[in-house]
Parts: structure tokens; sequence; C-alpha cells
């Protein structure tokens, strides 16, 4: 697909913001930028609140596919800010069912691995100021996902987006949102294909597993 592009790239640093008069700390707020300079284990400049359950290794590169900021707006009536959902990077043609766990890419000198969805968090309502948007973000499945660094670079607002391989288990990060979210009795054999995906991130292998075991 050639028609992959990044329409702006984002950074930032965590901060105290304030929602319903309570006060909170988060890295969701991101401001666009020329460039990225990723590093394997954080991009420089850009940091997350709570390392517990955001950031790391398999967690560098938050991607959003642009062609949801539209849906959004529609359904909610109202304008959204640019970097809206914390990302990094804010794509056109990279949606969640046309990306693979495993797939690689190359932004810029950066080469970038699939890792994981997005499990996403109430902050995003408080970054939106709409406590509707979580629940509808996990109904649809339009919630981005994660890359992992393979090679340091710098990724620039117009780098072009080269995919240099396509993983052959083609597990959409779709697929396995919807598998966790809105499946209540999964394939089995889906489900164990899943696992066998060494590329995915430990945080989504432990969900899985968990719902695995449940079966």
């Amino acid at each position: 697909m050639s028609d992959r592009k990044i329409v702006y790239v984002s950074k930032g640093l965590p901060k105290n913001m304030t929602y319903n008069g309570q006060e909170y700390l988060s890295g969701i707020w991101k401001e666009q930028t020329d460039e990225l300079h990723v590093a394997t284990q954080q991009i420089a400049e850009d940091d997350v609140a709570n390392p517990a359950y955001h950031g790391g290794p398999d967690r560098v590169v938050c991607l959003y596919p642009f062609e949801h900021y539209a849906h959004w707006e529609k359904e909610f009536d109202q304008p959204l800010e640019k970097a809206a959902f914390g990302e990094n990077v804010t794509a056109e043609n990279m949606r969640e069912d046309q990306v693979c766990i495993g797939d690689v890419y190359q932004f810029g000198d950066a080469i970038l691995q699939v890792s994981q969805g997005r499990y996403p968090c109430a902050t995003i309502n408080k970054r939106n100021h709409n406590n509707q948007l979580l629940k509808q973000i996990i109904a649809a499945g339009y919630t981005g996902y994660f890359f992992r660094v393979l090679q340091e670079g710098t990724i620039e607002s117009d780098s072009p987006i080269i995919q240099l391989s396509a993983h052959p288990a083609q597990v959409t990060v779709a697929s396995i949102h919807h598998l966790y979210f809105h499946e209540k009795s999964p394939d089995p054999k889906v489900l164990a294909r899943m696992l066998e995906l060494e590329e995915l991130a430990t945080p989504w292998r432990n969900k899985l597993i968990e719902k695995q075991q449940k079966l």
C-alpha cells in the first residue's frame, strides 16, 4: 500500500491538568512537533506519568489512525484537537484492521515493529472532556496501537512510511481487540494462534491467557 502517510507527529511530557474539578497528572497531552527522536526505551522529550500501565520498550511509539478523527467528530458533533488521543504519530491508511502484530515499518530512519493494540483508559475522556468517549472507543475498536523500536532514528512530520515486512500470521490489531472485548466465547484455536505470536507484547499476552483460562 503506497498511500500510507504521516499527517503529523507529536510529543509531550506529563503535566497536571484538571477535569471536573479534579487534578490529574498525565502524559496524554502531546503537542505537534516537526520531528521525533526515537530511542529504544522512549522518545526524546516524551514520557508517561504512570509507568506501571504505560510506556516501556514495547510501547515506545503510539500511532492513532487519522481517519478516526472524522468519525469521532461526527459521532459527538465536536471538533478534536490534534493528538487528542495522546498519540505520537497520526497517520492515514494505518488503521487497526490494516496492520498486524509483528509487522515491521520504517518511519524516516527509525524501524518499528507493531507490538500491541492500545488498552484505552479513562484519561482519554478527561483529555477530550467527553465521558462517553472511552466506552465508544472500545465498542468501535478505534484504539490505536503501539510499536517497539528495532532501530533508533528520527521521524519527521513528512517522513515516508515503508512496510519492510508483513508478519506471516497476519493477526490484525483489530482482531485481538475484538476477541478480547467482544467475544464471550472465542474460538480456542484462534486464541491459541494469537498466543503463539512471539511479537505480541507481554501485557496483552497476559490478557489473552486470562481469557483462555476462563474458557
